[in-house]
């Protein structure tokens, strides 16, 4: 089977990244700064080969993809597969707010135990799972094609570990930015890395925060 080359974007900024407030997948939109963002990175891929986008359905990754797909044509296909990992009780909060709150839970949040799931939600042990199955699943679909994928920051972090071969617990020293543009590879075999952070078509104010 030939290769897919892939493009992954991380959807524009929100109001409560800018709170450093754990969205997971909680419904919220795009603020005025990632509505740019979405447009900047349109324009940015414009000459790409695209041949199908992919979202997740939270409206700030539809909403980012949404702008790309209008700028060339395409109509966005949406995947909850993609979606942010659920968060569960932490959903809602400030991560201030759980420190201070539920200490035992976020040390083991912070420190990336991987069987740790909030209460209501996934462990990075399911939604690594979750995550690497769903964007093989579409990449397969597109053998010598260039597929885009738009979805969240710990999206992201996980197809970055699975195309490095990282750990869940491998420190992170890898940007997550808001409509950052990054290149992988795929194969049955798996992912390989080819460009990561892109963020040239970006000012430098973009927020860095995993859980959007």
């Amino acid at each position: 089977m030939e290769s897919t080359r892939v493009i992954a974007v991380r959807h524009g900024e929100t109001a409560w990244n800018v709170d450093t407030r754990i969205q997971g997948q909680l419904d919220i939109e795009l603020n005025d700064t990632g509505l740019w963002q979405a447009r900047r990175v349109a324009k940015a891929l414009l000459e790409e080969p695209i041949s199908a986008i992919y979202a997740s359905d939270l409206a700030r990754a539809w909403q980012t993809a949404k702008e790309i797909g209008e700028l060339r044509g395409l109509e966005v296909a949406t995947d909850p597969g993609l979606r942010e990992r659920a968060f569960g009780h932490f959903e809602g909060r400030t991560f201030a707010d759980i420190d201070e709150a539920l200490p035992i839970q976020a040390r083991r949040w912070r420190t990336r135990d991987p069987e740790f799931a909030p209460e209501g939600g996934e462990s990075l042990l399911t939604f690594q799972e979750r995550i690497t199955s769903t964007a093989a699943r579409i990449a397969a679909r597109h053998p010598g094609e260039l597929v885009l994928m738009v979805a969240h920051g710990g999206v992201m972090d996980v197809l970055y570990r699975a195309a490095t071969r990282q750990g869940l617990q491998a420190p992170r020293t890898w940007a997550l930015g808001n409509a950052a543009i990054n290149r992988l590879l795929w194969t049955p075999q798996g992912f390989t890395l080819v460009g990561w952070a892109d963020t040239r078509h970006l000012s430098d104010d973009v927020l860095d925060e995993t859980t959007a």
